[in-house]
């Protein structure tokens, strides 16, 4: 890199062992570095410091959802600063997560040098190139249209004949439904079939920030407006003037967060903390909630106020398990996109699949169908899912909770064991070593959840090899 001063980094990284070794190599290579544990940390060393940055390195120590949002808060505190990701949880669904949080780049554990000082590089480039994750990001974040919404179970068609209408007006609209039954994508197909399509559609999950932050994070703050407040930031709801903003989980909202945002949607002006005068924006809200909002305005939980501001267009989504009949037709819209996502040829289900489909009570609702067959999708022989590839329907091996979240190691799901795959094929004759290790491979990124480092470890190949292989035998994008 020809620059006229050194790069400089911002290491975030609470083993201290491993971030001597990213430090260590980093002033290597020319780079200053700045230390911190945690992201509030950086965020208040980096206010104090006058050391020009240039990326942020962030050990994303565990898959969950608060290690994520540490992303999402750094991009938002410094929305100028490329952020590389450090990871041993390496898999798609949580590659996909960061990069819709903000980060740059994804390196992943143990750390090759080469490795991590090309991603320093790239995210440091002059150009500002995207890195390697963001059109893997796009793919699996395709939002869908109203035309796109699959199902004829009456409830369901009434919610989204709803939507629709109100889609086209500057309605507030209020989502109610079960967790996984598609209300994110509900509100992105309202976004596009609005007028405001064109503009910013902003996503919060109300229950995922922190009381005391709410208010700067929804409606921003001034330089020194409280301690810590070291920038100025324009908060959530600026940043969606001009589009809509979705607020998902509303009945999370702490009560005087709730009092604020009443004040907002009555006059369309938000007053950042410490700002001398109010400012106006134009934005479209959208709420949603796992449960009855009426029954918390009831409790006492929920601004009746607020409640009805928010719900001038009330849509409910009816569970998965209401609309049985939907299962068949939703299962194939789901297969076709699994199967571009993994660069398949088209997945069909045969009917003995189906039927377990059909009779399973789908607690965790489109969002656990989707990951159900998406796993399974990852062991399909010729295409055509059986009920052999659906074991955890079979042997009733998802519990509810489990199921819901759907997130976690398959622990306790009845995985395909080495040999029930075919060594001989329907001539007789033992099947080609390709053919078999292809099922193997399949077998083992499904069985470790697209993690290629423990995959290539257990098969005991190195990750260049089993990369190479991946290419060779079709499966290139199957992880």
């Amino acid at each position: 890199m020809r620059r006229d001063s050194p790069p400089g980094l911002l290491l975030i990284d609470a083993e201290p062992a491993q971030a001597g070794l990213m430090s260590a190599l980093a002033q290597r290579a020319g780079w200053r570095v700045l230390r911190a544990s945690d992201v509030d940390t950086a965020i208040e060393q980096a206010g104090r410091s006058d050391m020009r940055l240039d990326a942020a390195l962030l050990d994303l120590w565990s898959p969950d959802d608060e290690a994520v949002r540490s992303v999402a808060l750094l991009r938002r505190r410094r929305p100028d600063l490329p952020i590389i990701v450090v990871t041993a949880q390496h898999s798609v669904d949580l590659a996909v997560r960061a990069v819709r949080a903000g980060a740059r780049d994804v390196v992943i554990k143990p750390i090759a040098g080469d490795r991590l000082l090309a991603a320093l590089d790239h995210a440091a480039a002059e150009d500002k190139q995207v890195g390697e994750l963001s059109p893997l990001a796009e793919k699996w974040s395709q939002a869908l249209d109203f035309s796109e919404m699959v199902g004829s179970a009456p409830a369901f068609r009434r919610a989204i004949d709803i939507a629709m209408r109100a889609a086209a007006t500057p309605a507030t609209i209020l989502i109610e439904g079960e967790s996984g039954v598609g209300k994110e994508v509900l509100a992105q197909a309202i976004h596009n079939a609005s007028d405001r399509g064109n503009g910013p559609l902003v996503t919060v999950n109300c229950a995922a920030i922190p009381a005391n932050l709410v208010e700067s994070e929804l409606f921003g703050h001034e330089r020194g407006a409280f301690t810590g407040a070291f920038e100025r930031r324009l908060g959530l709801f600026a940043n969606a003037d001009g589009g809509t903003i979705f607020l998902d989980e509303i009945g999370d909202l702490p009560a005087e967060a709730q009092a604020k945002l009443l004040r907002v949607l009555q006059s369309g002006e938000i007053r950042p903390i410490g700002a001398a005068h109010p400012r106006q924006v134009s934005v479209r809200v959208v709420a949603a909630t796992n449960r009855r909002l009426s029954d918390d305005v009831a409790k006492g939980r929920f601004r009746e106020d607020l409640f009805y501001r928010l719900a001038v267009v009330p849509v409910t989504l009816p569970p998965l398990r209401a609309r049985a009949g939907d299962i068949g037709p939703l299962a194939d819209h789901l297969l076709d996109r699994i199967a571009s996502q993994l660069g398949m040829k088209a997945l069909m289900l045969d009917p003995g699949a189906l039927a377990l489909l059909e009779a399973y009570d789908w607690p965790g609702n489109v969002r656990q169908l989707h990951n159900v067959l998406f796993r399974a999708a990852i062991f399909a022989r010729g295409g055509r899912l059986t009920a052999a590839d659906l074991p955890q329907l079979a042997q009733g091996c998802l519990s509810g909770h489990e199921a819901a979240n759907d997130d976690g190691p398959l622990a306790g799901a009845t995985s395909p064991m080495p040999g029930s795959f075919p060594l001989f094929g329907p001539d007789g004759h033992v099947r080609p070593i390709e053919d078999i290790e292809a099922d193997l491979i399949r077998l083992a990124i499904g069985h470790y959840r697209g993690r290629m480092t423990e995959v290539a470890r257990r098969l005991r190949i190195g990750r260049s090899t089993l990369y190479r292989k991946l290419g060779e035998l079709g499966i290139e994008q199957a992880g």
